[in-house]
């Protein structure tokens, strides 16, 4: 496989710092060069957006619209020329807001797109409804059309639920608590409970699902589905989640389908890593799941 690693530093809360610093902190950490070890990676550099300000829009009601759109349009057109290049995109975040520029991306370059999103949140809030008003809370819903966000066509709805899988979620409570309606029951959906001594058998189910609607398909990890006690660097820690070894047997069980056209990876802030040792485990893990893939 031939990768192009492309960094997309960019925070919802209209910050530089944070998970904003999340791709050079991992290239630091060798990500580029272990990837590297099994297959073919280049570095392509990062997408560049405009300044953004942490202050919701009175349409959208989410923090730095400007730069969120100006961001999702330079990720869109840099994957579509990664895979038109042939090449496999490695999307490094910043956080899940990035994902509606890669979705559209693939969509545009093989016509449909469906998607494998591994995430502790579900990712659908309502923008309004949102608590911090970040895209990163909203993007999966938006993508789905299941809310709307008046920022432009960057995040049109480009997927449909039954091409769409839900891998690891374990926000329930807190939705039940701000009357936040789940994803449950409109799309493939296994929380990280229901994943725990299945994750082998249940993600070729949610493969097979999506490819059912999607030849083509997204893998998106936001890596706050681990426990805290396995990755303490996220800003939204919450009790329960996924071992790395679960988390490494489900992305590489992905990536070596031939219908996964891409891999986002977000949620790293080296701010909360001050030693580094966090930035290493999270390139071990992506050494290890291009290995097995």
């Amino acid at each position: 496989m031939r990768i192009d690693v492309l960094g997309a530093g960019f925070n919802s809360a209209g910050v530089r710092t944070g998970v904003a610093r999340g791709p050079h902190a991992l290239r630091r950490a060798g990500l580029v060069a272990r990837a590297g070890l099994s297959h073919e990676v280049r570095d392509v550099g990062d997408v560049a957006f405009s300044e953004p300000v942490p202050r919701r829009g009175e349409a959208s009601r989410l923090l730095a619209e400007q730069a969120l759109a100006s961001m999702l349009a330079e990720v869109r057109r840099k994957v579509e020329a990664i895979m038109a290049g042939g090449a496999f995109p490695l999307l490094v975040g910043g956080d899940c807001a990035v994902l509606p520029g890669a979705l559209a991306a693939c969509r545009s370059v093989h016509g449909s797109v469906g998607l494998l999103f591994v995430d502790g949140h579900e990712d659908a809030w309502p923008p309004a409804d949102s608590t911090t008003g970040e895209a990163a809370d909203c993007e999966l819903g938006l993508a789905l059309g299941v809310t709307s966000a008046d920022v432009g066509p960057e995040l049109a709805p480009v997927l449909r639920p039954e091409a769409t899988a839900l891998l690891g979620p374990r926000d329930s409570e807190e939705l039940l608590e701000h009357g936040v309606g789940s994803l449950r029951g409109s799309l493939w959906f296994a929380t990280d409970r229901e994943l725990s001594g299945r994750v082998a058998a249940l993600a070729d189910d949610a493969i097979a699902s999506v490819e059912r609607s999607a030849s083509r398909w997204w893998l998106h990890v936001d890596l706050d589905v681990l426990a805290t006690d396995q990755l303490a660097a996220v800003d939204y820690p919450q009790p329960g989640g996924l071992r790395w070894e679960e988390l490494t047997e489900l992305t590489a069980i992905a990536l070596r389908r031939p219908g996964c056209a891409g891999w986002s990876l977000t949620i790293y802030n080296p701010d909360l890593d001050v030693d580094g040792h966090e930035a290493e485990r999270i390139v071990g893990y992506v050494e290890q799941a291009l290995a097995l893939a």
